[in-house]
């Protein structure tokens, strides 16, 4: 028997770094793999507002913290934040934004499947940026969507890190001079259009692991649609926010969601 997508297969529980966050190891199904992630639920709060959390990084890099989940559930949602296949005991092999965007789509699904969640917002950090814009786009009731110093340009990224370039040509099957379509594919400013959530773009203007250009093209292409899309844009800053302004930012762009729920 072939189980939906966002089916929960198993629950354990976790440690958490917050007394007023309740922490869950969640094993569920995405195209027929039981992959892993973290839900954090606010112990006692009562919320509807449902917070699909999208890391960047891949495999061990940028992996999923549980103090970073706990913060976002005490700013008052149910957080899932998928670990995405291959990773932390799941099955199948993570490749940067290809059919391992079927993790996040399922956890979006599985969020939806709570009986207590009404409203699903997207949030996506560094490579979790193309995820989240691809989440949105597959579900168009999405809430709002966040990318926070998020790739937009899978050919971009391959032309500023030359550090990934052997890992992308490893998971993607080539360059993207030899092979476009395979860049564009996982290049979600192609298919804006289908976007109907509001967009917050939040970025550091000194990133060097994702270029601001990122979000410039992403906000360039969603004003040209008329998409409903803001920016926040921080001169100062790198891919890493120091965390006193973390933790401001954090409680600004949560603000900004519980604007636009549904």
């Amino acid at each position: 028997m072939i189980q939906e997508n966002g089916t929960i297969i198993a629950r354990h529980r976790f440690p958490s770094p917050n007394p007023n966050v309740e922490l869950t190891l969640i094993t569920y199904y995405s195209n027929g793999l039981r992959v892993r992630g973290l839900l954090a639920e606010p112990k006692y709060e009562k919320t509807s507002d449902g917070f699909l959390y999208l890391r960047g990084g891949i495999k061990s890099v940028g992996m999923v913290r549980p103090a970073r989940i706990a913060q976002f559930a005490s700013e008052g949602f149910i957080v899932f934040a998928p670990f995405y296949r291959g990773n932390q005991g799941g099955e199948g092999n993570e490749d940067f934004g290809g059919e391992d965007r079927e993790d996040a789509f399922a956890g979006y699904t599985l969020l939806k499947s709570l009986p207590r969640i009404k409203s699903i917002h997207v949030f996506g950090f560094s490579r979790g940026g193309v995820m989240a814009l691809w989440t949105a786009i597959c579900f168009p009731e999405t809430a709002s969507v966040v990318t926070w110093g998020g790739v937009s340009d899978m050919s971009l990224t391959y032309l500023e890190r030359k550090d990934l370039r052997r890992m992308m040509k490893r998971v993607i099957g080539g360059t993207p001079k030899k092979y476009p379509e395979k860049y564009e594919e996982r290049t979600p400013l192609h298919q804006l259009e289908k976007i109907t959530a509001p967009v917050l773009i939040i970025h550091g203007v000194k990133d060097q692991n994702v270029s601001v250009g990122h979000a410039y093209l992403l906000e360039n292409r969603l004003k040209a649609l008329q998409k409903p899309v803001e920016s926040w844009y921080f001169n100062e800053f790198t891919h890493y926010f120091p965390p006193q302004i973390n933790r401001r930012v954090v409680t600004d762009l949560t603000t900004w969601m519980k604007l636009h729920k549904d």
